[in-house]
């Protein structure tokens, strides 16, 4: 749906303590007038493989979000959170199925879209980059690797504190992409919405010449494609949103 104005809604779900989200969306959106990004927050506070941490991703507190981001009438509503990377790519699509049965907007999440940016160019080998711990990071390679993902090479912070992820600097996660490339990857993915790394991926992907995927522009491609929306204004952004790429369902 489009504003009288036209400019196209998209509807975001994010982790309540997530504080580099909604400026960097608004930071890849700046200057794209056609386009706005509205956000809507439950709880999840730790990353882990705890009973307690896994239940933060219960349905129904993401699905009452999701209910009132589509009061705004949005386009499409993206699960921006990287949590199916762990859970397993089947779990965000029963999350996806939900979220699109009780509000009736196209939707899709952070991981989906990872695995169609993947498949849609070829990527095999991935470089994985996260703040997370050795025992989550383990388990993303599992999911990515069943998926036909190669992410031996590596690199995580070791943190389980989700307000923390924000405040690993600009030199670490340079440093880490840096250190995964130089293993001869296809593409880089920078995998958690409060990692600060989609501002660091155009500059770089030119001193590497290899593609540079932060979770936060590779939700917002996937959003803009969902809601049938072009990324040319977003060219120089990076290259996730070069025109020659498509956005499978």
């Amino acid at each position: 749906m489009a504003r009288p104005n036209g400019t196209t809604r998209l509807g975001m779900l994010t982790p309540s303590p997530n504080s580099v989200l909604e400026p960097a969306t608004a930071h890849l959106l700046a200057g794209c007038a056609q386009v706005s990004a509205h956000f809507s927050r439950f709880r999840v506070t730790q990353i882990g493989l705890t009973r307690a941490a896994l239940g933060q991703f219960d349905p129904e507190p993401i699905l009452a979000a999701a209910e009132l981001l589509a009061d705004a009438r949005v386009a499409t509503i993206l699960w921006n959170g990287t949590s199916g990377a762990w859970l397993g790519f089947d779990s965000d699509e029963r999350l996806r199925d939900a979220i699109e049965d009780r509000t009736g907007c196209p939707a899709s999440t952070a991981s989906l879209a990872f695995r169609d940016l993947f498949r849609a160019r070829g990527y095999g080998r991935i470089g994985l980059v996260t703040p997370y711990t050795g025992d989550v990071q383990r388990q993303i390679q599992a999911n990515w690797g069943a998926a036909g993902f190669d992410c031996a090479a590596e690199r995580h912070c070791g943190l389980s504190e989700n307000f923390a992820f924000a405040e690993v600097g600009a030199k670490a996660i340079t440093e880490m992409v840096r250190a995964v490339a130089a293993q001869g990857v296809d593409a880089v993915a920078i995998v958690c919405t409060n990692l600060a790394g989609a501002a660091l991926a155009p500059a770089l992907e030119a001193e590497l010449g290899v593609p540079v995927l932060d979770s936060v522009a590779v939700t917002l491609w996937k959003g803009l494609a969902l809601a049938g929306c072009g990324t040319a204004d977003l060219a120089t952004r990076g290259s996730v949103f070069a025109a020659n790429a498509e956005a499978r369902p």
